[in-house]
């Protein structure tokens, strides 16, 4: 059984390599080689997990070994952008002299995505491409994924409904007695039952004062009456990812301090939620949030930024937290996701998903945030 999802309108693939050329010249250079797989995803929508992708001014090729000889062709022609990009397969050998044959000429300028290589990396490219000039560049593909188009929203929302879907199904298992790691496990399995292609990152499943770890690992602990749960994990449809965080109370109503605990993060989440709207900047969503939590007293509890892009990764522009300058706009997704962690008692985290429209926001995440399981 899978979760039924409406037909999902197209992504605009095939603009994304004109959108992207205006950046590279900008930067001085005269073609980008594009090494990060999920960058290679967004301009040709192939997924294997070998390939580089070199751009120019006026043309763009794909190499990838015989592994992805089908795969590949079969992906360039239903993202549309067959016409627009050239696909050599081969050994490294091939690829290598197919990027040299376009690029590895005097005066030509080929810029390296510099964040994402490392430093042999880029030594032996530049002995490569010589006598062509090897230059950095930062984030250019990564600056077009922060507005999704309409298709990608369509698939992070998919995401989202699987997994709010499996968390309906195990929800029960947290009264049994079961261990973090079986409910964990359950999770993961009635997501990928569900029509995910894999958990979107490592499910966390953090009970008791567990829960004042903000990233546990699920562990051997068995659940317990009185625990605070805390469970955030995702979905992956069609590349896209979800992340959704919710705390329940095991067994009814929890003490009296973490029930102040699981007022005050509900509080300042959906304020965060709230504030989210075209024109405001990330940074001050994360301080509407760390306002509300600071006037409970518990400011030095909240030990991380408020949220994060999402998309093809579970973490990508822009940042939500202190100082974040990015400027939202109708299309970007981020997450909202304060917490308060009590060491030795335990923890508090609410998260959602949600896409920036004109006049607000729209939730992708749409589990119940009732605390009692």
């Amino acid at each position: 059984m899978t979760v039924a999802v409406a037909a999902l309108p197209p992504m605009a693939v095939g603009e994304r390599l004109g959108r992207l050329r205006p950046l590279v010249a900008g930067s001085g250079a005269d073609a980008l080689l594009v090494t990060t797989l999920p960058n290679i995803r967004y301009l040709t929508g192939f997924s294997g997990s070998a390939a580089l992708l070199l751009v120019t001014g006026e043309e763009a090729l794909l190499v990838t070994d015989g592994r992805y000889r089908t795969q590949a062709a079969e992906q360039l022609e239903a993202s549309g952008v067959t016409p627009l990009v050239d696909l050599v397969l081969g050994g490294a050998q091939v690829q290598r002299d197919a990027i040299v044959g376009r690029a590895g000429r005097g005066g030509v300028r080929v810029g390296l995505e510099a964040e994402n290589v490392t430093w042999g990396w880029q030594r032996r490219w530049a002995d490569t491409l010589a006598p062509a000039e090897i230059v950095a560049t930062a984030g250019m593909v990564e600056g077009l994924r922060v507005v999704k188009d309409a298709g990608e929203v369509a698939r992070i929302a998919a995401a989202a409904a699987i997994a709010d879907a499996a968390l309906g199904e195990v929800l029960g298992m947290l009264g049994a007695g079961r261990t973090e790691e079986e409910v964990a496990l359950a999770l993961d399995t009635a997501m990928r039952r569900l029509g995910s292609q894999d958990r979107a990152f490592e499910t966390i499943v953090a009970s008791g004062p567990n829960a004042a770890k903000p990233h546990a690992r699920p562990s051997s602990r068995r659940i317990e009456a009185g625990d605070p749960v805390v469970i955030d994990f995702g979905a992956t449809f069609d590349g896209y990812r979800s992340d959704m965080t919710r705390t329940f109370c095991v067994g009814g109503a929890p003490s009296p301090e973490l029930a102040r605990v699981f007022e005050v993060v509900a509080d300042a989440q959906a304020a965060g939620v709230a504030a989210v709207t075209a024109g405001v900047v990330s940074g001050d969503i994360d301080k509407v949030c760390r306002d509300r939590i600071a006037l409970s007293g518990w400011a030095e509890a909240f030990e991380h930024g408020t949220g994060h892009g999402v998309g093809l990764d579970i973490h990508e522009a822009p940042a939500v937290g202190p100082g974040s300058t990015a400027i939202l706009t109708p299309g970007v997704v981020v997450t909202v996701e304060p917490g308060i962690y009590l060491s030795g008692v335990g923890g508090v985290r609410i998260e959602d998903t949600v896409v920036v429209t004109d006049h607000g926001c729209r939730p992708l995440t749409a589990f119940t945030k009732d605390i009692a399981a």
